[in-house]
């Protein structure tokens, strides 16, 4: 690949395969990988189980967790080293207006604004989709224990909640990519025409639909 430098955040819904791609594509070119830390928020195996009571407190922490290292990756210069990371710190709108009530999205919104305009944006976001019952079979297979209790509903409402977010996203260039008639974790050819797609985008928006034979 040609691409050595920048900043590339990778992105999409839950079991999509953000993570995978972004620890692939950091070893291919030699970049710093930052990946986000969903294991850690105390509060997120009890928002399954209770999303209404426990939607603030996790949204907040998330919000807070991410806004943390990304400052630290300013203060280790983000420019000098190519940087991938799993998550754009943008997302965190999805899930706070799907999730908060009125009250509470007004606070959120009041908390991001203040740490939002702080930060670097990427040079490219690669924004993964996959079909509803294919994220659900991937979630499945990784069979983390708090996600055993996301209903295909709230995946699905996750899911229509990224596409209408990156319908009209336009403050970096941006690459659609859907995966749901690819495997790039266990097939390294659909890795390389993916990896191939990335390192081609570098303005404006495209999208990527590969198709089996």
């Amino acid at each position: 690949m040609r691409r050595r430098g920048g900043y590339i955040a990778i992105e999409g819904p839950i079991g999509v395969g953000k993570t995978s791609l972004a620890q692939a594509l950091g070893l291919r070119i030699g970049a710093r990988i930052v990946l986000e830390d969903t294991d850690s928020n105390p509060f997120i195996a009890r928002f399954y189980q209770d999303p209404e009571k426990y939607a603030f407190p996790v949204q907040l922490y998330f919000l807070l967790t991410r806004y943390n290292q990304q400052r630290q990756l300013a203060q280790q210069d983000l420019f000098a080293q190519a940087t991938v990371t799993d998550y754009l710190l943008a997302k965190d709108r999805i899930f706070a207006r799907l999730n908060l009530d009125p009250d509470e999205l007004v606070l959120y919104q009041g908390v991001y604004r203040l740490l939002d305009g702080q930060l670097a944006k990427p040079d490219l976001v690669v924004y993964l989709r996959a079909r509803v019952e294919v994220l659900a079979e991937r979630l499945r297979k990784r069979n983390r224990s708090f996600e055993r209790h996301i209903s295909f509903e709230y995946l699905a409402r996750v899911s229509a909640a990224y596409r209408d977010f990156f319908f009209s996203y336009d403050e970096t260039p941006l690459l659609v990519v859907d995966s749901s008639e690819i495997d790039f974790v266990a097939d390294p050819g659909d890795l390389e025409d993916l990896l191939r797609e990335i390192d081609r985008t570098s303005s404006g928006s495209h999208h990527y639909v590969p198709r089996k034979g």
